[in-house]
């Protein structure tokens, strides 16, 4: 990487910390701390305001995106952060169910991921794109087991609104990051040919990598309805889960390594297939941990979960690369938008799932049907043909110069 290019990947992965960190702090308390509030004692409602978050930013995400492409990446990125630290706020100030659901709504109005990833893909060249596509998959598996170790106690000195309150913060911190600390976004965005939304639907391989973000997160927020009782049943209090989250995070960012070499030797395609088989091979050995009846070593647990981030992460670094590689230059903050929107939306049926599932089904039948998604996923992604640099630097250019989709 060029020393701007550094700048600018390390940079924006703060934006995304910052932003994580927040969401992640109040996930593992919301639905206990929200049982104290008037109308809490409605689980329906509970459920709702927590995944009302991921709804609205699932239909904001591609405007967003689109926003991002004729406006500017980083004036859109401003305003989204300032939004979703409103929202903050008026969750930190909210005394009813009610009032924290318009807050987390209002959170998920500051969809800034997809114009974020943006601005991310034009300040690198192809041939780092994936390792700083990595930097950000990565930060976001740090903030999300840093979250876990951090959410208790913070939790027991400042209550739920005390967290929210810190989110507002660190939003607003990552509007100075934006300011002051990522580089000048490229000029030609602010008059670059524009086409319609709806060509970001028309490549077969860019809704192959739309469905694969969908089923990545919906999988990754339904398993951990039924993952912390199965460490608690491999012996490890609740207030200790992170001492198996964050090894298993941060070794899995070793494993990165493997990822850039398959990049490096044309061989991008068999990594993608390879992390989803991972993410699949969890499912299944999930499912038969639960199943056998016996209380599994929590060694077994750690490298279950370790696997499962070697996975994560890999796919949080590959399928954004590749949706900014594969889209034509003038649609890629509408074609990341799109993508964006279906990961949100995998985030809000995850939720849902996950508690449909382990209520109608058990955790074995709840990872029985994680599993079939994830077969289904590397059906769905087996034809898919990545562009190799050249190509994609070729195609990017015919496509601006051109003002027409690129060939896939």
């Amino acid at each position: 990487m060029t020393p701007l290019e550094r700048r600018s990947s390390i940079s924006l992965a703060l934006i995304f910390a910052l932003r994580m960190l927040g969401l992640f702090l109040v996930l593992p308390v919301f639905a206990l701390e929200a049982r104290k509030y008037p109308g809490g004692d409605d689980p329906a409602m509970v459920g709702m305001a927590m995944g009302i978050y991921g709804l609205t930013q699932a239909f904001l995400q591609l405007p967003v995106g689109i926003a991002s492409d004729r406006f500017g990446r980083k004036r859109v990125i401003v305003i989204g952060l300032l939004v979703y630290a409103a929202g903050s706020l008026v969750a930190a100030m909210a005394d009813s169910l009610n009032g924290l659901l318009i807050g987390r709504a209002l959170q998920g109005a500051g969809a800034v991921s997809a114009a974020v990833t943006a601005l991310l893909a034009d300040q690198t060249r192809d041939s780092v794109r994936t390792k700083a596509m990595a930097l950000v998959g990565g930060s976001i598996g740090l903030m999300f087991a840093l979250a876990l170790v951090l959410a208790p106690a913070l939790t027991a000195l400042a209550g739920l609104s005390g967290l929210f309150g810190i989110t507002c913060a660190l939003a607003l911190a990552g509007v100075a990051v934006i300011i002051w600390v990522v580089p000048p976004e490229p000029a030609r965005h602010a008059d670059a040919p524009h086409g319609r939304a709806i060509d970001a639907w028309k490549h077969p391989d860019l809704l192959r990598l739309n469905f694969g973000v969908f089923v990545l997160h919906t999988v990754q927020m339904s398993m951990w309805v039924a993952v912390p009782a199965l460490i608690v049943q491999a012996g490890l209090p609740k207030s200790e889960h992170w001492h198996i989250y964050l090894p298993a995070v941060v070794l899995s960012f070793a494993a990165m390594g493997g990822l850039f070499s398959m990049e490096r030797k044309g061989r991008l395609r068999a990594a993608l297939l390879g992390a989803i088989s991972l993410v699949l091979i969890v499912q299944v050995a999930l499912g038969l941990l639960y199943s056998s009846g016996s209380t599994p070593p929590l060694a077994v647990m750690g490298v279950v979960l370790f696997v499962f981030f070697c996975g994560f992460n890999a796919l949080e670094a590959t399928q954004p690369s590749l949706v900014s590689r594969m889209a034509p230059a003038h649609l890629r903050g509408a074609a990341l938008g799109s993508y964006n929107t279906l990961q949100s939306l995998g985030l809000f049926a995850g939720g849902a799932l996950g508690g449909l599932l382990i209520k109608s089904l058990g955790a074995p039948g709840l990872f029985g049907v994680t599993a079939t998604m994830c077969a289904i996923w590397l059906l769905v992604t087996w034809p898919l043909r990545p562009l190799g640099r050249a190509e994609a630097a070729k195609a990017a250019s015919q496509s601006t110069a051109n003002n027409i989709p690129a060939a896939h």
